[in-house]
């Protein structure tokens, strides 16, 4: 079992790179093999994306408060549209990918990947189209780059944010489109997991850590979503690019030494 500062560590990684571009999956797959951490359990992984929605209602309660109040706007087609390829990709390949994050084989070449495509949207020009101006084209390609993030160490937020730069969306609201775009995608993700926690007893369940897991992962999540849309705004992700890039390389040298 879990200590309670394992909870504690987990929930951090998982807030923090639910919304920085260096996947949030990749690094569970990279800690737990480093480490020798346990599986974080089907309950535990379910609360930490309960935290990390948290952070996005926190963050943009204005613009859900707007979309639940609103179910026809534009806002609210957008983000059905983009959640469809999403959706789809999600469950005509789920065992394949659950194989993929339990193995980790792959997750140093998917962190290069990641990395190539944080600096080649950064080598752009910026883009000028604000978040009313996004049609639904833009929505299903981001969608669709959504749904290919889940391979474990293809990050959801970076695929996402590049394919808004791509589009020629203002970085700023590339950022928020694409923490919007994750609310349903999450939701999604932490309902269907419910299901089968539904289906499966608990035993042993070390629920006063899971909630300060929970805790950790929610206030982690907040301060990386305001320090994304700060940093896009003004910086450039090729420092992530650089990072994933020495993450991607070590894990290849781990795996070819035996170690992972």
């Amino acid at each position: 079992m879990l200590t309670l500062l394992e909870h504690i560590f987990l929930g951090i990684v998982q807030g923090l790179t639910e919304f920085l571009p260096i996947s949030s999956t990749g690094h569970l797959v990279l800690f737990r093999s480093l480490f020798g951490l346990q599986e974080v359990g089907l309950l535990f992984d379910t609360m930490l994306h309960v935290g990390t929605l948290l952070a996005v209602f926190v963050v943009f309660w204005q613009e859900i408060a707007y979309v639940v109040t609103h179910p026809f706007s534009k806002l609210t087609r957008l983000l059905v549209v983009g959640t469809i390829p999403t959706a789809i990709i999600g469950v005509a390949f789920e065992d394949f990918f659950e194989q993929i994050s339990t193995t980790g084989v792959t997750i140093g070449y998917e962190f290069l990947a990641t990395g190539l495509i944080l600096w080649g949207v950064e080598s752009m020009r910026p883009g000028t189209r604000k978040l009313d101006q996004i049609n639904y084209v833009d929505a299903l390609i981001i969608g669709t780059l959504q749904g290919a993030a889940i391979l474990p160490a293809i990050s959801r937020s970076g695929l996402t944010i590049a394919g808004s730069l791509l589009r020629g969306i203002d970085r700023a609201d590339a950022a928020r489109f694409s923490f919007l775009l994750s609310l349903p995608a999450i939701l999604g993700a932490a309902g269907l997991q419910a299901v089968k926690i539904a289906k499966e007893p608990l035993e042993n369940a070390a629920l006063i850590p899971m909630l300060i897991g929970t805790c950790a992962a929610a206030l982690a999540g907040y301060f990386a979503i305001r320090w994304m849309i700060s940093l896009i705004s003004k910086g450039s992700m090729k420092g992530f690019a650089v990072y994933v890039w020495v993450i991607g390389a070590l894990i290849l040298v781990l795996q070819w030494l035996g170690i992972m």
